[in-house]
């Protein structure tokens, strides 16, 4: 139940006459929340997800400090993000979600102006302890958590949705970030967007993220539904203290989460650089820009398709499966074949989106209620904290075990890839219902 904002997962069956005619008539007041959960994204991601690549070339070219040095902050920057979000549940409860995001966008725009102003290494690491943190107040878990009290059958779409203002932030952020560094400098950059960013959330916080359906006289999908596909089977016990951490179901879906996602932020972080010697760096910008638009595309069209009664690991499994073919797509093309990398990357982007997307919907359909608020954003952190290193990671397997003429091929890279991703399919495979 929700109180002023507080989020769990649990279900409210009011009478459905208690719905207020207009809301009715007009459309169900929770895809307004989901409208200002895709806006939520666009800023979370925007400048906690796909800022720090932006930044670490900035600091580069205003300060004589290494790649590994700014690289380890982005790192620490993800690490203290996961240890938020392992913790949100329990500031949701204290506070509220509407405070909380709002002290997430205070705490991400203060971090990133200490990434800009920072003059020693110290500096910038601390910066990143405000950064870190706020980017875990607007990111995937934030976004789960507003939106699940407001759904239970449609929360694929909803979710699928608000999650694409995650590839959107990409979109507008990423060159938006590197105009108005080259126009106004790093700091003044920082400062005005961090503003915008604290503007706008203060204002979604106030405006949508208070109320409650319970408040509004509502229930989760505008109507009562008490079926076994719309929600958590009812059968399913609530997993008291540390017995989660014992439970097959949970412990492969981490472990699945958090394989699929380390290899494809680690091929993600070096896939520009690998398309720029057969394409150029003005058609690999668009390359990766449709990579964005086929993450929309694949995350859409699971959430409009999946039947409410789907094995919705096994749709993680399909998902990753067209991501391998996409690896191995790219492993044929050995950088130099055009329409393969097109196709390879086309067909890796399909599933990039439902990385995110397929966990908190396998939680939902596999945990009792009471457990779901929690396992979420366990799942998400435990992933993060993973994926923070995969760009070192597959930075090493491409310097030591490529030669030189085979540099914009990298073969290793995109077999590393398809490797991890899968374990990720068998992790969600043994975790299925026997």
């Amino acid at each position: 139940m929700i109180a002023r904002g507080k989020v769990t997962d649990t279900v409210m069956h009011a009478p459905a006459e208690m719905a207020p005619a207009r809301n009715r008539d007009r459309g169900f007041y929770g895809w307004r929340i989901v409208g200002a959960a895709f806006v939520l994204a666009v800023f979370g991601w925007g400048l906690g997800f796909y800022g720090p690549p932006v930044y670490l070339h900035a600091i580069l070219a205003s300060h004589a400090w290494s790649v590994a040095l700014v690289s380890g902050a982005i790192t620490v920057h993800f690490l203290i993000g996961a240890a938020v979000v392992a913790s949100l549940p329990m500031l949701y409860r204290r506070l509220d979600v509407a405070l909380v995001t709002k002290l997430g966008a205070l705490s991400l725009a203060i971090g990133i102006t200490g990434w800009a102003l920072a003059h020693e290494p110290w500096q910038l690491f601390l910066a990143t302890l405000f950064s870190g943190a706020g980017w875990a107040a607007m990111g995937a878990a934030a976004i789960n958590a507003i939106i699940a009290p407001w759904f239970i059958r449609a929360r694929p779409l909803a979710l699928s949705m608000a999650y694409n203002g995650s590839s959107i932030g990409g979109v507008v952020f990423s060159p938006l970030w590197v105009a108005a560094i080259a126009v106004l400098g790093f700091p003044f950059a920082a400062v005005l967007i961090g503003l915008a960013a604290i503007v706008t959330t203060w204002v979604l916080a106030d405006v949508f993220f208070l109320k409650s359906p319970e408040q509004l006289g509502l229930t989760p999908d505008a109507k009562p539904d008490k079926s076994p596909q719309a929600s958590s089977p009812s059968s399913t016990e609530p997993l008291r203290g540390r017995a989660l951490w014992r439970n097959v179901k949970f412990m492969t879906l981490a472990a699945g989460m958090a394989a699929g996602l380390f290899a494809q932020i680690g091929l993600l972080a070096h896939l520009f650089s690998l398309l720029v010697p057969p394409l150029g760096e003005g058609l690999a910008g668009l390359v990766m820009s449709g990579a964005t638009v086929a993450a929309i595309a694949g995350r859409t069209l699971v959430g409009w398709l999946m039947p409410a009664s789907a094995d919705r690991r096994l749709i993680a499994c399909a998902s990753y499966g067209v991501q391998i073919a996409g690896s191995v797509t790219l492993l044929a093309a050995v950088g130099t074949n055009i329409p393969l990398l097109l196709i390879g990357v086309l067909l890796f982007g399909l599933g990039i989106g439902n990385a995110t997307l397929l966990p908190p919907l396998i939680a939902q359909a596999e945990f009792a209620k009471d457990d779901v608020a929690r396992v979420v954003p366990l799942v998400i952190a435990i992933a993060q904290a993973s994926y923070a290193f995969a760009p070192g990671a597959f930075g090493l397997v491409r310097q030591f075990t490529v030669t030189e003429p085979a540099i914009a091929a990298a073969p290793y890279v995109f077999a590393t890839a398809a490797v991890i991703q899968a374990l990720a399919i068998l992790a969600f495979l043994f975790g299925r219902p026997r």
